[in-house]
This record gives C-alpha cells, sequence and structure tokens, in this order.
C-alpha cells in the first residue's frame, strides 16, 4: 500500500481548569469564546448544567466542564470565560478556568489515549507540546453524557429491497470518540447492516485487510474527520490510492456542520458526507451507499 497520503495539521485551543493543568479542543469545534456571561439557573437540570445564558438573542447553555469530566467544580463560579462550542447543530458554553492559546499539531502526532483509560475517559486522544502531554477532550462523549442522543432507527419506512440491500452491507465505522461508534453501531445494527468499528483509520486499513476476501469482507467505511493519528480525509486519500480498496464506498461523518467540509471530501474521493449525529441522516446515507453498491 501507498503511503504517500497527504499529512494534516490540527489546530487546538489550550485551556485550564481548577487544577491549573492544560486541557485540549479541537479549535474547529469552538466558535467563539466569551467571558462568562450571567446565568439563569434551571431548576430540574442537569446537575452539570450551571444555567443558561443568552447569546445574541439565543438561548445557551453552560456546562461545568470540570465537573462534567470528574473534576472538582472551579473555585470561582461566576469567573473564568466560556469556550462555546458547536456540534451537531447545537451551541454550548464549556465554562473553563482560562484559555491559554491556540497550537497547530501535525495530525500524526496527536496519539490515542493511553490503553486502559478508553471505558470511562472524557480523552480522545494526546498530544505533545513543547514537552507537556496536552489531553484533547472528546467534547461529544461529554454532551452525550448530559443529553443523550437516540440511536433508535426508523425502519417503517422501508421497502423490502431495501432492507434485503442492506443486509448485504458490511460497514466499518472508524471513530476516536466512543460514544460515536456505539452510537453508530446501534444505528446501523438496527437496520441489518453488518458492523465492525475501530478507532482509527491505521487499525481501519488493518481491519479491511483482516476481512478482505472473507464472509464480512467490507463494502462501505463510515469514517470520522477529526481523528488523530490520520484524519479522515487522509484516510480517505489513502483509500484511493490502495490497490485493493480504492473503490470502497466512503462516507466522511462529522460533528462540525457538513457544509464546512464538503468540498474537501469530495476532493479526497468521498462519496457522501455527512453530520453526526443524526440517525435519519445516517440511514439516508448508508441506503444511498447500499445501493450504489450492490446495483454497480
Amino acid at each position: 500500500m501507498s503511503n504517500s497520503y497527504t499529512a494534516d495539521s490540527l489546530s487546538l485551543l489550550l485551556f485550564t481548569l481548577r487544577s491549573g493543568k492544560q486541557m485540549a479542543i479541537n479549535l474547529l469545534k469552538v466558535s467563539e469564546i466569551i467571558p462568562m456571561p450571567r446565568l439563569t439557573r434551571l431548576p430540574e437540570a442537569h446537575p452539570h448544567i450551571e444555567g443558561v445564558a443568552t447569546l445574541r438573542g439565543e438561548p445557551l447553555s453552560v456546562i461545568d466542564l470540570s465537573q462534567a469530566i470528574g473534576m472538582a467544580p472551579l473555585e470561582d463560579p461566576r469567573g473564568g470565560c466560556l469556550v462555546v462550542t458547536e456540534i451537531s447543530r447545537q451551541k454550548h458554553g464549556l465554562h473553563v478556568q482560562a484559555v491559554a492559546r491556540i497550537v497547530s499539531c501535525a495530525t500524526s502526532k496527536i496519539l490515542p489515549p493511553p490503553y486502559g483509560a478508553k471505558g470511562r475517559s472524557f480523552i480522545t486522544g494526546t498530544a505533545e507540546v513543547d514537552g507537556e502531554l496536552i489531553q484533547v477532550l472528546d467534547i461529544e462523549k461529554v454532551l452525550h453524557n448530559i443529553s443523550p442522543a437516540s440511536a433508535e432507527a426508523d425502519l417503517s419506512d422501508l421497502n423490502v429491497e431495501d432492507a434485503q440491500l442492506l443486509t448485504e452491507t458490511r460497514a466499518l465505522i472508524v471513530d476516536d470518540s466512543q460514544v460515536a461508534r456505539s452510537m453508530s453501531l446501534a444505528a446501523l445494527g438496527q437496520l441489518g447492516v453488518t458492523c465492525h468499528a475501530v478507532t482509527g483509520a491505521r487499525a481501519a486499513l488493518a481491519r479491511l485487510d483482516e476481512l478482505h476476501g472473507g464472509p464480512e469482507e467490507i463494502n462501505v467505511v463510515v469514517s470520522d474527520i477529526e481523528m488523530p493519528e490520520m484524519d479522515g480525509y487522509a484516510f480517505t486519500q489513502a483509500l484511493r490510492q490502495h490497490p485493493t480498496y480504492a473503490g470502497i464506498y466512503v462516507l466522511l461523518h462529522t460533528s462540525l456542520d457538513s457544509t464546512i467540509s464538503t468540498d474537501r471530501a469530495k476532493a479526497v474521493g468521498a462519496n457522501e458526507i455527512l453530520t453526526k449525529f443524526s440517525v435519519p441522516e445516517l440511514t439516508r446515507c448508508i441506503l444511498n451507499a447500499a445501493r450504489a453498491i450492490h446495483r454497480r
């Protein structure tokens, strides 16, 4: 296989919580940073929701990020600032102690979390910055723990032919977020799709090789875009350059607004791009994939 995929970089926003230790969030998932606003308390809200602020006339839920990832709350609940994220078409404010700076890291240098820390961890990767190991926040998991999205698929509109095509579809889900993998597996499993899941692109290439030529040979890849080691664009490019997998159907999955990435996804050879996590949209895209694969 050719390893001539394009190396890419990822911009990270570094911030601190109560301990003062720096953490990071993918800058693509940050829409703005604002001073801590006045909050309106909600009596029956999740305990990690500090309240609701108003941002340009729109309500904004404010999350105590320290508590949300199992740490002690900030010492000054009125201090610090908000990192406003826009993920899966929703905005949230993450209350942090301070924002430090923005750094750029080669995607290949952002490594998965240490083995054994994955199950309950809110970390999706680690990056070395100026000799310090910085943990990259799995913001999807933080949000899912507070307000779980439904992975229930609607099967009512499936006709017999489409249902049969789905049972003949074998998907590989590639995502560094444990929540995203679990939800994709659940939704596609309900549709009758045979699924495998891995945490990154290099593991995906190994799994494709492992299953190639067997009864569960993969015919559609559903890959996250914002991943450590090799992002979804580079992974798609690697597939398109591979002598065996050049024609495999690729869906690129992103927690960001899909309009941001569509042109680039097409340029590297992706068949379709979708925003997570919307079960109807995933269903539509996997149906498109099944029809394209089996009617070639």
